[in-house]
């Protein structure tokens, strides 16, 4: 998953996502090394707040715009 990625190119701590996403810190320590998976609630809340698609995030496609 893209996740550190696009949280690092916008400067923003895992504490700080966790706390604006409503999750805990270790879950996006989690996500970002791939010990643990995002359910679907989670990647739509992830996918909304970089303002990416799903599939952008989970590396399915090199485009981050969502099609609509």
């Amino acid at each position: 998953m893209k996740l550190k990625e696009l949280r690092k190119s916008r400067n923003i701590s895992q504490l700080k996502l966790a706390m604006e996403l409503n999750m805990n810190q270790n879950t996006i320590s989690r996500y970002e090394t791939g010990e643990r998976e995002a359910g679907y609630a989670e990647l739509i809340a992830i996918a909304d707040y970089f303002n990416v698609s799903i599939d952008y995030l989970l590396e399915r496609t090199d485009n981050p715009e969502i099609n609509r």
